[in-house]
């Protein structure tokens, strides 16, 4: 089998979740022996274009769709994988897939078929306005990046492609990460035939360690829709334990200044990690914490906590609500209750043991569930049937 991977990079000096994604699929695919061919773009280059120019490009790209046809007809592989579009490949792609005979398989990272900004979040809360209607709300409160200019042509290429078909009818498969997220798009209006489920993994996965120091950590981009204001504003209750934050984000400088401001000593900005040194320190920390305000698709950070042997407390919301069980992989707690998190941390805190435990039995449910090994057989069964619908169709 020969597959084409397609991915749009956000910032190729700043990876995304579904940047990494991409790269750990194109690296286990290879190591079992699949011949893999790539279609790459990076939004860096929408740095040259006009905004205009980058509009239209959103919407429909002559130079992906040639670019397409011509890679295809040289490679001929069996089946494509799209991972990201947005914004210089554009839904273009698909059509020069289909015109060539190739079935698509699009991997949802969020939900940016039927919401401008993707996150289904406005004003740091759950939004679904734009859910199976017209996403004009979207474009005139500004959702992408709080402009209307920038919001206009994403919101436009929804409408444009969901009247066209191109949803339903060009793509032949999606996956989407969670029974929580499938649900979601489901009732977003795509085919729920069409919709398979298959987590994010680890290629290389730590060793678990279920010897601690006394810290917490969070791991992930420090902006709004990570709910890092509920988690400092738990933690100023929060004393004996350290919390490290690890990342960086737009919300870095305000937190910090937040921190300094209230005076809160045990709260520690480490910056952005490599993948390594952030798994270190998770391995000796006590339980990590995901304090989440939109419903994440998936949430890689918790089956990183998971192979290395943490707990994890999560928000009880969206996709983070299927993955850690209460109080048998984590525990739970009511999105954007500052109180309520505080309750869970002390918990942990008071159940040492009980903790510890929480943590092998997260370590068990990575080994069952998120390892290469278990991926690669959804994606071969996902692309074979897939193939196979095709041909039947």
């Amino acid at each position: 089998m020969k597959i084409l991977l397609v991915h749009n990079f956000y910032q190729s000096s700043s990876p995304s979740g579904e940047d990494t994604v991409f790269k750990n699929e194109v690296e286990l695919l290879k190591e079992n022996g699949i011949e893999v061919i790539t279609y790459e773009n990076y939004n860096d280059d929408a740095l040259s274009l006009n905004k205009i120019r980058l509009g239209f490009r959103t919407i429909w790209s002559k130079e992906t769709y040639k670019d397409l046809r011509d890679l295809i007809k040289k490679e001929k592989p069996d089946i494509a994988h799209f991972h990201n579009i947005w914004y210089l490949i554009s839904p273009s792609a698909y059509y020069a897939c289909k015109d060539a005979g190739v079935p698509v398989v699009q991997t949802l990272h969020n939900f940016r078929l039927f919401c401008v900004n993707g996150l289904l979040l406005r004003k740091g809360k759950v939004c679904e306005d734009c859910l199976r209607k017209v996403p004009w709300r979207g474009a005139i409160r500004g959702c992408y990046r709080n402009s209307i200019f920038y919001s206009a042509p994403v919101a436009l290429t929804e409408f444009i492609h969901k009247v066209i078909g191109t949803w339903n009818d060009n793509v032949n498969a999606y996956i989407a990460l969670t029974e929580f997220g499938r649900e979601k798009y489901i009732e977003g209006g795509l085919p729920a035939e069409k919709i398979f489920v298959k987590p994010n993994f680890l290629v290389h996965p730590p060793e678990p360690s279920f010897n601690h120091k006394d810290y917490a950590v969070f791991l992930g981009r420090l902006s709004l829709e990570k709910g890092l204001w509920t988690l400092i504003e738990a933690w100023k209750e929060i004393k004996g334990i350290t919390l490290k934050v690890m990342g960086d984000g737009p919300l870095r400088k305000d937190l910090e200044d937040f921190v300094s401001k209230y005076r809160i000593e045990n709260i520690e900005f480490t910056g952005k990690k490599e993948f390594n040194d952030c798994m270190e320190l998770l391995k000796g920390s006590l339980f990590m914490i995901m304090p989440s305000v939109w419903y994440e698709t998936f949430g890689i950070s918790v089956i990183e906590a998971f192979a290395c042997g943490k707990p994890v407390i999560a928000s009880r919301l969206g996709a983070m609500a299927e993955l850690v069980e209460d109080y048998k992989t984590g525990l739970l707690f009511e999105h954007g209750n500052p109180e309520d998190l505080a309750e869970k941390i002390r918990w942990m805190l008071d159940n040492e043991e009980a903790c510890i435990e929480i943590g092998r039995n997260a370590r068990a449910e990575f080994e069952a569930k998120y390892t290469a090994e278990k991926n690669f057989e959804i994606s071969m069964e996902i692309y074979k049937k897939t193939i196979e619908n095709k041909g039947n169709g």
